[in-house]
């Protein structure tokens, strides 16, 4: 699993993975995402745009929202016949997503190098526009994604032609479910399942699993949230590595579910979403599934807790810990690699680092740095109680870099070298 998120305006990334393994899954990173570029003020933001363009895609997003395909191809250039028709077929598949919101706003033009036209073919322009959206339900607040657009002028209304034209110079459109194929909606007590091409019992599957993992999440996490996750379920790994914005699917191939969203305290920040590889996720056994679901409720739960500050080793660590609590499997077979290590005379010497986290490392070292975090949730959990280690989690994202350390003394009454040393004796006593 991977989970992606962003800390006050800041790019930050929150990575996890699972390979598959027999009946569960053992982790395994991934590379870094491109993420989807914050909210702005639009006042002043585009003041200089050539007049009509904001008029166009606010006649565009009524009519997504009024769901009147005829008023939503009005925004398109009949000149760019396969554009029109992709975009025809984009808004069929919006057909059963539940919006409770969705708008445009321009943020600029010349977005990319798109060359100046003018004539017969009419003025062009390359706009940066931000897509917001809203599921009924769901999303406290817009989730937000960029698309790159030009635009052309015929005969004085402005009229998208494409928005694939910024690929070549690096500004590439996000995509969306929809852009994949009609979409299948599936809800659940505590989640929306929507897929493309998967058949509808494979969405109610999800549904059930996110379902099962949201009170399990509940229990483990005593902080507030919502309650409420979304699965998004794309045919093939290609259509999830298009959705996370990836240049190449093949790393993400041994990934069974990634988890996209915006960390930190803002309480109107949307949604999360949790995006599924069938592939993966295919190939692992029942409680493998479960597990890693509720390994990414568990990241949707404390998004607003987690933060730049808040250690790898922690919030992944925390998010297994969730998973696997109350599973009643032994530590040695929900951590093989470290449990090697110890036979072999070689426990760990440090908590994991960030940089362990890391997608060149390799996969043993991988898991070690998982497993170790969760042994050190599970440690606080033995020894502290459950309670303290939410409190912990809390106050290790508050602040600066020395955050955790500050929290280790405050909560734990340890040094970090003395947690470390703790944490050692730990992993021997539970793995030997």
């Amino acid at each position: 699993m991977l989970t992606i998120n962003r800390v006050a305006g800041r790019r930050t990334t929150r990575r996890t993975a699972r390979r598959i393994r027999t009946a569960l899954c053992a982790t395994l990173p991934s590379a870094l995402l491109p993420l989807l570029a914050g909210c702005q003020d639009p006042a002043g933001a585009a003041q200089d745009a050539p007049p009509g363009i904001q008029r166009m895609l606010d006649r565009r997003a009524a009519a997504v929202r009024d769901r009147d395909a005829g008023a939503f191809l009005a925004s398109v250039d009949p000149h760019a016949s396969a554009y029109r028709d992709q975009q025809r077929a984009v808004f069929a598949n919006l057909a059963q997503v539940p919006l409770g919101a969705w708008s445009y706003e321009l943020v600029k033009t010349d977005a990319f190098g798109l060359p100046a036209v003018v004539g017969a073919e009419g003025r062009r322009v390359a706009a940066e526009v931000r897509l917001r959206y809203r599921l009924t339900g769901y999303d406290n607040a817009p989730v937000t994604s960029v698309q790159y657009l030009t635009l052309t002028d015929r005969g004085g209304r402005w009229l998208i032609s494409s928005d694939s034209d910024g690929a070549g110079s690096g500004r590439r459109s996000a995509r969306q479910l929809w852009d994949q194929g009609p979409v299948q909606v599936v809800k659940g007590r505590h989640s929306l399942v929507l897929g493309v091409r998967r058949g509808a019992a494979a969405l109610r599957e999800l549904a059930d699993r996110t379902d099962e993992a949201v009170p399990a999440v509940a229990k483990a996490w005593p902080g507030k949230w919502a309650g409420r996750v979304v699965v998004e379920a794309p045919r093939s790994l290609d259509g999830m590595a298009e959705l996370l914005n990836a240049d190449d699917p093949s790393g993400y191939r041994g990934i069974a579910a990634v988890t996209t969203g915006e960390a930190g305290p803002a309480p109107a920040a949307p949604a999360d979403r949790v995006v599924v590889n069938p592939e993966a996720y295919g190939e692992l056994s029942a409680a493998g599934r479960q597990t890693v679901l509720t390994h990414e409720a568990t990241h949707v739960a404390t998004r607003t807790a987690t933060t730049a500050a808040t250690p790898l080793w922690l919030s992944e660590g925390f998010a297994d810990w969730a998973a696997y609590r109350g599973g009643g499997r032994p530590a040695t077979a929900v951590a093989p690699e470290l449990a090697h290590a110890v036979a072999k005379g070689a426990p760990p010497s440090r908590l994991p680092a960030d940089g362990d986290f890391r997608f060149s490392r390799g996969a043993r070292e991988l898991a070690r740095a998982y497993e170790g975090g969760w042994l050190a949730c599970r440690m606080i959990a033995d020894h502290w109680g459950e309670k303290r280690l939410g409190a912990f989690y809390r106050a290790a994202g508050r602040g600066g870099t020395e955050s955790a350390g500050r929290a280790m003394r405050d909560q734990l009454n340890l040094s970090p070298a003395e947690f470390t040393r703790q944490w050692q004796a730990y992993v021997v006593r539970q793995l030997g």
